[in-house]
């Protein structure tokens, strides 16, 4: 029996966790998964149960959940060790498109802890993204403070080319903060986002 501890984990890494368990099998397998939320039981049995296992949840406690996998063969290629950099690298043309520090409307906080998860996922992709394009305050996520600047140095290390608005830059007095990638302008940006196979925009 394999068990992934997840309590205390934000999303999406309980999920990741699971999915990295999944991938590592060799055998059929039973997986439990710690959790601390109903959203986290949700979503790793949705993820699990759409690779073919057989998926059942049990609350032990306040705030302490389990979901336990009855799961298929995982791939035959081990997953690198959590923290680790994996092997993949960017295949395809996907341009990532970021405007904002936060990820939606409505609670800014939330946004926030959003856009972070987003892009901790993204290093997590099979296949990453050829570019991340920042602009707007977007811009302030690749500067000194940013909460995110180790999942972009991780990124970058693995071919994602990570390119900024100099404009934003100056207009948010942030230029001499750039802490990952490189300054880029419009015209670029207006290429780069015309020549993409596919854009993604989670702001």
């Amino acid at each position: 029996m394999v068990t992934v501890n997840a309590m205390g984990d934000k999303c999406p890494v309980p999920v990741i966790k699971t999915k990295k368990a999944l991938d590592a099998l060799k055998a059929p397998e039973t997986i439990e998964v710690l959790v601390d939320n109903e959203t986290a039981v949700a979503n790793v049995t949705k993820m699990a149960q759409s690779t073919g296992a057989t998926v059942t949840q049990e609350k032990l406690g306040e705030d302490e959940y389990k979901v336990t996998i009855q799961a298929l063969a995982g791939e035959e290629t081990q997953t690198a060790p959590a923290g680790a950099v994996c092997d993949c690298v960017p295949t395809g043309d996907t341009v990532v498109v970021i405007s904002s520090d936060k990820m939606g409307s409505g609670n800014d906080e939330l946004g926030k802890v959003l856009i972070k998860g987003c892009i901790f996922a993204i290093t997590q992709l099979d296949e990453l993204p050829k570019k991340m394009i920042f602009y707007n305050g977007g811009a302030k996520i690749t500067c000194e403070g940013s909460d995110s600047l180790e999942d972009l140095k991780n990124l970058e290390s693995q071919g994602v080319e990570i390119v900024t608005c100099g404009t934003c830059l100056d207009y948010y007095g942030m230029k001499d903060k750039l802490a990952v990638g490189t300054v880029t302008n419009m015209y670029d940006i207006v290429e780069s986002m015309n020549n993409a196979g596919k854009i993604v925009k989670p702001c």
